[in-house]
């Protein structure tokens, strides 16, 4: 059953100083350092990936032919998305799964005797155990495990007093960083393609790089090196490197020609954007809207938690449809956007959040799937989503969520440090009344300044005024104005931004 809405109405997306007047005053990483006391392999010097390292060492006692792929590290777009083209970011892919225990169990001792290994040890007998296996998946495995355990390395508080233990952790780090990076290109120089494709993905990162900076010359030949081995992933990659000119020369052509590879593999990025480009006519090629849309329902059906685009995409495109290709279909859209916000992806959580506050495309109005949703989206430091929990916590709901000012204002104070323009003005308000917080005109008037090089004209409006305190105070709480319309109403909530004087 929908829970029902409160009885004070959720203040709109903007508003005036002046109504407020009007207004009455309401009320696991490693805990321990992992020693590297034998490196049984050093980096090469030579950084080209495509030639052989011929060095003899212990791992490599022949060269045997490449084990079939079972783990393709996937990556991770790292920030919010605009809907005509898909993030291209260079993201840290997570360890793949074990593939199997790589250690017997004969070092513990059950009982009251029960003992675990320390980090270090556990290290050592992961390496004596690569060590002694020709398996290169095993081998990549243990690689990726040092990665992982050095990014995870705690290094001390860095005190005057505390300079030689905070370098010789510095120093740790580095060894195994580059004991992996030593491995890594050893198994890629031997044609591993996931070896390649992670190395690659090191380098774009600045992880094993001089001064850990991006390093897209040494990655994008290695992306190719592993497209060539049939690593979807690595297709992508490269083909987002022709596209944007990272280490290589800017080539549409190219990108396309990478994009297909990744998409015959059914990669659901690549996929999206072959469908973007179709649908605006980027990278090159026609517009082509048919095409495009055929693109994204093939990447919706393949969507992951690191790319579910096609989805959103989708659900916007069924909100208003495309002339004699795409139908308006609002059961569906809605149905597509809980597909995306399930697989975390926070513009699809947010969408799905107005449409339960306000009822729109055929949602109906329910308070509690609204701030679940919303919620979602926060807690991925979506700042809309953000500023919308201010809302809800400024009014609350009954049964649902109980009325907290403060809790409005911690919302509107992360927004704002999100970079938006409406929260900065609502926090220098807040800050300025008192609502959710010790009431502080400096502090009010240095947010209502960041929020006027943000453009928001209302605070420019109040640091020209007298920026006498307005009414309100700890408690108070901003409602609608007498003359705005209904959201809950066909056509309701349209001019939600005009009259309102926090939102």
């Amino acid at each position: 059953m929908a829970a029902q809405r409160p009885q004070r109405q959720r203040p709109p997306s903007s508003f005036d100083p002046a109504a407020v007047a009007q207004q009455q005053s309401e009320s696991t990483a490693l805990n321990a350092d992992p020693s590297n006391s034998h490196n049984a392999w050093e980096p090469d010097d030579d950084d080209d990936a495509d030639e052989p390292d011929n060095d003899d060492d212990d791992f490599f006692t022949s060269s045997p032919a490449p084990a079939p792929l079972t783990h393709q590290p996937s990556f991770h777009p790292d920030q919010q998305l605009p809907p005509s083209s898909l993030a291209t970011n260079s993201i840290r892919a997570p360890s793949p799964p074990l593939s199997g225990p790589l250690l017997d169990h004969s070092h513990l001792r059950p009982g009251k005797q029960a003992a675990l290994l320390s980090h270090e040890r556990t290290l050592e007998l992961y390496r004596a155990n690569a060590k002694k296996t020709q398996d290169p998946e095993l081998q990549f495995e243990f690689a990726v495990f040092m990665i992982d355990a050095s990014k995870s390395l705690p290094i001390p508080p860095d005190t005057p007093g505390n300079l030689l233990v905070v370098e010789k952790a510095l120093e740790k780090r580095e060894e195994l960083f580059r004991e992996a990076t030593g491995l890594l290109k050893r198994l890629a120089d031997r044609g591993h393609p996931s070896s390649q494709y992670f190395l690659a993905d090191c380098y774009a990162n600045g992880i094993g790089t001089v001064k850990n900076r991006q390093d897209f010359d040494r990655a994008y030949p290695l992306f190719v090196l592993a497209a060539k081995h049939g690593h979807a992933d690595a297709a992508y990659r490269a083909g987002t490197c022709c596209e944007n000119g990272w280490g290589c020369r800017r080539e549409s052509a190219k990108a396309l020609t990478y994009f297909r590879k990744a998409a015959a593999a059914k990669h659901p990025g690549a996929l999206y954007r072959l469908g973007i480009a179709d649908l605006n006519g980027e990278l090159g090629v026609s517009r082509n809207p048919k095409d495009g849309v055929k693109w994204l329902k093939r990447s919706a059906e393949n969507a992951t938690a690191e790319f579910p685009h096609a989805l959103h995409e989708l659900a916007l495109l069924h909100e208003r449809g495309i002339e004699n290709v795409l139908f308006v279909d609002y059961e569906y859209s809605t149905e597509l956007l809980a597909q995306g916000a399930e697989l975390g992806y926070a513009p699809s959580a947010y969408r799905l959040g107005e449409c339960y506050e306000y009822g729109k495309v055929g949602c109906p109005q329910d308070a509690a799937l609204s701030i679940h949703y919303y919620n979602i989206a926060a807690q991925q430091d979506h700042r809309d989503a953000c500023f919308a929990l201010t809302a809800w916590y400024l009014v609350g709901s009954p049964g649902v969520l109980p009325q907290s000012d403060t809790e409005a204002f911690l919302w509107a104070q992360k927004a704002a440090e999100g970079g938006l323009a409406k929260a900065m003005y609502a926090v220098g308000y807040f800050l300025e009344v008192g609502i959710g917080t010790t009431a502080s005109m400096p502090e009010a008037i240095q947010w209502y300044k960041r929020a006027v090089e943000k453009g928001d004209k209302r605070a420019a409006q109040r640091l020209k005024g007298s920026l006498k305190p307005l009414p309100g105070g700890p408690g108070a709480v901003v409602t609608r104005g007498e003359g705005e319309s209904d959201p809950g109403k066909p056509g309701g909530g349209k001019d939600k931004d005009k009259d309102c004087v926090i939102m």
